[in-house]
This record gives C-alpha cells, sequence and structure tokens, in this order.
C-alpha cells in the first residue's frame, strides 16, 4: 500500500494541479477526498483529457469529472479480495480505506503480484501449555494441533509469508522438541525461523527480552493460537504511518444484556431497555512494535502485553489500535477447535 500524500486533491482543485499530481505521483491516478480525508473520487489521466476534448481548460475544477463510485477495498481486505476486485474489473490502483471511509492509502495492483520480501522479524508465541485444551494437548503443543489437514502455526507462518514476512522467532518452551521437528529451520515452508527457548513461563511480552539483539527494526508478535486472514501488510503499513511505538490489533466484541435495563433519576424509573446489547473492543493477540519499547521489558522476568501497554501510556506514549473485521478466532476451548475445522476451507481457499 502506497502513501497517498503525492496524489491527493481537493473537488476544488484544478485540472492543471491534477495533472502535476498524476505525473508526480507516477500512478496514473489521483484521489480525490474531502477535508475529513474520506473518499470522493478517483480520477485518472483519460478523465482529464476526456475533459479536455469536451472543451475543459487547465484552470477548470475537476468536480464534474471526478470519478465518485469508484471500485475500494478496506484497510482489513486481504491480499486475495484487493486481487480478485481488482483483476475482475481490469483496476491497476485501488483506493485503501478505514471503517470510516477515509482514504489511508492506494494499492498497486502490480506490486500485490509481485510479493516482496520483508526483512521485519515475526515472533510467534508458541510455549504455552494449553491446559484448556487437555487431552488433545497432553502429548502435542496447542499450535500443533491440527486445523485445515496442517498445524495451526503452519497456517500463522504460511499467512505471513503471503505478505512477504518469511524472517520468523518462534518462542517455544512446551513440547519445544516437537515444534522444531516439524518447522526445523523453516527452509521446506519457504522462511528462516530462530528458535527462542523460555526456561519459565514469561509472558507474551517477557520473552522479548531474551530477543533483544535480533529485534532491530518494527516487528511483529502475535499469539500461536489464532487463525486469522489479517492483510498483514496493511496492519505493518498502518504501523509504520502511525507513528507510534506500538499497535495492537483489536476485535469488537458484543455482550447482549440477559435482561432488561432501567434507567433511572433519583428513584423514579424514566425508561426500560430490553436486553441491550453493549459493544466494546477487545485485544486480539496480533501486534506491531518498535525496538524502542524492548527497554521497557525487564529481563527474567513475567511480563504480558497488557502490561507493556499499560506502561507505554504511563510513559506518555500513544499506543495505536487496528481494527479487525476479517476472520479472526481464538482457539483457546474445544469447543473453539472445533469450528476452526468446520470453518478452515471456508475461509482460506486451500
Amino acid at each position: 500500500m502506497t502513501s497517498i500524500e503525492k496524489i491527493k486533491l481537493k473537488p476544488s482543485s484544478t485540472i492543471k494541479e491534477a495533472l502535476h499530481a498524476i505525473d508526480s505521483g507516477a500512478m496514473k491516478i489521483a484521489v480525490v477526498i474531502k477535508s475529513d480525508e474520506t473518499l470522493v473520487g478517483v480520477l485518472t489521466d483519460g478523465d482529464i483529457r476526456r475533459g479536455l476534448l469536451r472543451g475543459m481548460t487547465l484552470e477548470d475544477s475537476i468536480e464534474s469529472i471526478v470519478k465518485t463510485n469508484p471500485i475500494v477495498c478496506y484497510i482489513n481486505s486481504t491480499k486475495e479480495e484487493i486481487l480478485s476486485k481488482a483483476i475482475g474489473k481490469k483496476i491497476y490502483h485501488l483506493p485503501i480505506l478505514d471503517q470510516e471511509g477515509k482514504v489511508v492509502g492506494i494499492e498497486d495492483v502490480d506490486s500485490l503480484l509481485e510479493t516482496k520480501t520483508k526483512t521485519n522479524k515475526v515472533v510467534l508465541m508458541v510455549g504455552g501449555l494449553g491446559t484448556r485444551l487437555r487431552p488433545l494437548t497432553q502429548d502435542t503443543p496447542k499450535p500443533m494441533l491440527d486445523v485445515g489437514n496442517k498445524p495451526i502455526l503452519e497456517t500463522i507462518i504460511q499467512n505471513f509469508k503471503r505478505y512477504g514476512f518469511t524472517n520468523i522467532i518462534l518462542s517455544v518452551n512446551y513440547k519445544a522438541d516437537l515444534v522444531q521437528e516439524y518447522f526445523k529451520d523453516g527452509k521446506d515452508f519457504g522462511v528462516n525461523i530462530e528458535y527462542i527457548y523460555e526456561n519459565k513461563r514469561m509472558g507474551t511480552a517477557g520473552a522479548l527480552s531474551l530477543m533483544r539483539e535480533k529485534l532491530n527494526e518494527p516487528f511483529f508478535v502475535m499469539n500461536g493460537d489464532l487463525l486469522t486472514n489479517v492483510n498483514f501488510e496493511h496492519f505493518f503499513n498502518f504501523h509504520t504511518e502511525s507513528n507510534s511505538v506500538a499497535t495492537m490489533a483489536v476485535r469488537e466484541y458484543e455482550h447482549q444484556i440477559p435482561f432488561g435495563v432501567i434507567n433511572q433519576e433519583s428513584g423514579i424509573i424514566t425508561s426500560i431497555v430490553e436486553k441491550p446489547s453493549q459493544s466494546y473492543y477487545v485485544n486480539a493477540g496480533i501486534y506491531m512494535l518498535d525496538p524502542a519499547v524492548l527497554e521497557v521489558i525487564p529481563d527474567d522476568t513475567f511480563y504480558d502485553m497488557p502490561t507493556l501497554f499499560c506502561d507505554l501510556i504511563e510513559k506518555g506514549e500513544q499506543p495505536v489500535s487496528f481494527p479487525v473485521h476479517e476472520y479472526w478466532l481464538d482457539i483457546g476451548h474445544i469447543n473453539q477447535l472445533e469450528q476452526a475445522r468446520e470453518e478452515y476451507f471456508s475461509v482460506f481457499n486451500e
């Protein structure tokens, strides 16, 4: 995903300004936005030339020639979804919007077709005991349980590889030998895998203290029991453009109160709301961190990721959230494992 800074225009921009934007952006397209960054439409060199042929001048406003209903995708769209839309409509550049309709970038289809390998590390936390999945985890670590005819961890690694993230660090503890025996150095899976051994439970952030020297640029951290088709490249770009030291993936969770809720003032009932729903954003177990946060993490101590974020906030940092709206499942109980097995092939199309 590319920044729109060079190619963004206002509805009142002139054709001359549009030609300059399209030329300087080298993408054959400009994005027209409102003052609040929401999308108005797109404009191509062809649109401008057709306007000039109709008698428009370089000083005329572009407003009348903007395509106001362009094909778009969202920051949570997968690579496959973007390519499907673009190729089906023979479009080479798609605006990418957030859930409020604000433009966060533009996707170049050619670059998607040529996945570029990134050097950023992916740290996967796979050392948990999986107690809630006993007896299945009696002899098998939870990330190695089969979903879709392969271990959960293999799907996670393949998804990161799909977006060019091939440098994987596995933080292991329980049944570590089974994980290492299966994945080895990662060569058979098209990635590079290193192993960090936790001699004791250190939490989702504490284990990062064991690999400080390996993490010298922004890196992912993810729990090893999640199935998701999050677009990791969009996550990476979102983190980079936010200028924050830490980004947490969050997911909307809705809770319905099973009773009628009474609103009252001084003992007088003012209204009754039957079984209202309340919505919250919850931690989705995927993070992107800058190396600077490693200074906050204590050595040889249990330290979890929520504590890290709270400590960063206390230090005056401003962690940001990345909303996850696509498929996401935390496999913590037997029923969730069964759900994952039922849904796998309809989600991952393998």
